[in-house]
């Protein structure tokens, strides 16, 4: 039996195009999931290895689809191999039915895991070389260091309860709680 697993990351992309792919490639079962290739607790892809028998075979769109890591796709394959049964990514032509299959289904999966790694590293670098420059990712700050002040001092001096300086700068109660409690850790109730 041919069996496909299709997967997407988030809830807005759509598994059309593999599932029409899996099902140009015969596969008579298919598996989909909405879940990220880097985590195991994936219930679809558990359930169709479990199922698995004897020259059964595992059909991907794209090798991503199946993992995100070399270290799990040799663990699923071994999985894969330990029932009997064969895989086939359809996009880079890879069936471990054969030798070759094998050899080169185990290049590309260290190719995509050096590729991820780069990405990795060409990421942190870019960050790092940011914050040097003085840039911070993240959300900008909803006040002014001029607000903030003025709000410590509003609700200290009595003047403002913390609910009503979060009106006054329309900003959610907690972000009035959260700039209060570092006035007081950092000791300037009266900036």
């Amino acid at each position: 039996m041919r069996i496909g697993y299709a997967r997407v990351s988030t809830q807005e992309q759509d598994s059309l195009a593999q599932i029409a792919a899996l099902k140009a490639a015969k596969c008579e079962l298919i598996f989909q999931e909405k879940a990220s290739g880097g985590r195991w607790d994936r219930p679809e892809l558990n359930r169709l290895l479990d199922q698995l028998r004897k020259n059964d075979v595992v059909v991907v769109w794209k090798l991503d689809r199946l993992t995100r890591s070399l270290k799990d796709l040799l663990l699923i394959l071994e999985k894969i191999e330990g029932s009997g049964a064969n895989f086939q990514s359809l996009t880079e032509a890879i069936n471990t039915a054969t030798s070759a299959g094998r050899m080169m289904m185990q290049i590309v999966g260290s190719f995509a895991e050096f590729e991820r790694a780069m990405l990795r590293e060409r990421t942190k670098n870019g960050l790092e070389a940011a914050r040097k420059d003085g840039r911070v990712g993240g959300r900008r700050p909803k006040l002014t260091l001029r607000q903030r002040q003025e709000i410590i001092q509003l609700v200290h001096s009595g003047q403002k309860t913390a609910a009503d300086a979060a009106r006054l700068f329309n900003v959610h109660p907690s972000t009035v709680a959260r700039l209060l409690a570092k006035s007081l850790a950092s000791g300037m109730t009266k900036a």
